[in-house]
């Protein structure tokens, strides 16, 4: 009745063992009823439960969530999850449909899995390694504005 147990049982799990990477992470989300019209680019995990029509290129995690629309010619991100609509071609490292995603347009994928009811309209082309072509991120620096024009330099010390 008291005795003590042989084994120890873990209570929680420590923060370093299921924090994942910043790009594995949704750290922005374009919300329901939110139209979003434009260029989405950059590192980081992005939600889309409203609508979006333009470029994404994307270093990181893309979720088009299940009230998600997204109409884009080419969608270039690392890993891309779809429970939502998205129209047009998807180039990702790995791409998952989900049973609600649908999906017109072709894909260029490393990894590729769908839930039983996912929907894809398009040609599939599988590639050992894929080139998203995003190139280098820009060096991180506080932003830099650009000179006034006739505006003098300020003076140099003398020393």
């Amino acid at each position: 009745m008291f005795r003590k147990r042989s084994e120890a049982t873990p209570t929680a799990i420590t923060p370093a063992a299921s924090a994942a990477p910043a790009s594995e992470r949704i750290t922005s989300v374009l919300s329901t009823g939110i139209a979003w019209k434009g260029h989405l680019g950059g590192s980081g995990g992005v939600r889309v439960e409203g609508t979006f029509e333009g470029d994404i290129s994307l270093r990181g995690l893309l979720v088009v969530g299940e009230t998600g629309r997204v109409t884009c010619e080419h969608l270039r991100a690392n890993t891309v999850v779809v429970a939502g609509v998205v129209r047009g071609d998807i180039t990702a490292e790995r791409l998952e449909i989900r049973a609600s995603g649908r999906v017109w347009g072709n894909v260029v994928a490393a990894s590729f899995s769908t839930e039983e009811g996912a929907f894809l309209r398009g040609q599939i082309t599988m590639e050992e390694k894929v080139d998203l072509g995003i190139g280098p991120l820009p060096e991180a620096g506080p932003p830099q504005l650009p000179p006034e024009e006739g505006a003098q330099p300020p003076p140099q010390s003398e020393g």
